[in-house]
């Protein structure tokens, strides 16, 4: 069993802190979702834990397995088994899906091995055929033009092809209208199995219909403020936030 513990985890963008002493423990098989207002900082957190440069870890550690990945760099992250599902995923124009996952994945290769072509696509295409993807998509141009659901099948592909230890998804749900949102849900549920653990960032219950966790936390003021099951999920979407902002500062 594969596990991601975040450990009192304390993250900066500048000067301001973001996140403060933030904990989880991730296993392989298990999906967690984090919920929580605007501006407290689940976004600042998969991205911090995935590596991106603009977010400074001011205290705390992230292990994989046993080994703390602060000292990689974003590559060494994903090569160790770490996947950031983005929630504005960029345009490439000029590199087709095609290219772009092969690259992906030979990147992934021990120095000197190099991918198999065939093997390559006969893959890709098993990969594809599970996500229900028309196998025309990976000659179009990485994200260019793209609407906002087939941008988040992109995303799913790619982590069906690199098949990570740990998926950080941060808000797949954004921008999506409710079929693009089942389509893409059927995706991730087409790849939940036992050695692949899920963190599900989320403004929305809604989410929660089509990919069921295993955990649902709520995020306040950079940390983890209530853990409960999928339950505590449909309390939010009934009462808010307001109720827990004022629980919490009764305290």
């Amino acid at each position: 069993m594969n596990q991601l513990i975040i450990k009192d985890l304390n993250v900066s963008i500048g000067e301001k802190a973001i996140v403060k002493g933030f904990n989880l423990t991730l296993n392989s098989g298990e999906v967690h979702a984090i919920m929580g207002p605007n501006g407290t900082g689940k976004s600042t957190l998969a991205k911090a834990v995935a590596g991106h440069p603009d977010y400074t870890i001011t205290g705390g550690d992230v292990l994989l397995d046993g080994r703390s990945i602060l000292a990689m760099q974003p590559d060494e992250r994903a090569r160790a088994g770490l996947f950031l599902a983005f929630q504005y995923p960029s345009e490439i124009p000029g590199v087709t899906i095609a290219n772009f996952l092969r690259a992906a994945v030979q990147a992934r290769l021990t120095e000197g091995e190099e991918l198999n072509a065939t093997a390559y696509y006969k893959r890709l295409y098993t990969k594809m055929d599970l996500l229900k993807i028309d196998r025309k998509f990976t000659s179009r141009a990485v994200n260019d033009g793209f609407s906002g659901g087939e941008k988040k099948r992109c995303e799913i592909l790619q982590m069906a092809m690199l098949e990570p230890k740990f998926a950080l998804m941060d808000e797949t749900d954004s921008g999506l209208d409710i079929d693009a949102l089942r389509i893409v849900a059927e995706g991730v549920n087409a790849m939940r199995n036992s050695a692949l653990g899920i963190l599900m960032i989320t403004h929305y219950q809604r989410l929660l219909d089509y990919i069921v966790p295993d955990f649902v936390h709520v995020m306040y003021d950079g940390h983890i403020v209530r853990s409960g099951d999928k339950s505590l999920a449909l309390e939010l979407e009934a009462k808010g936030y307001d109720w827990l902002k004022k629980e919490l500062a009764h305290a």
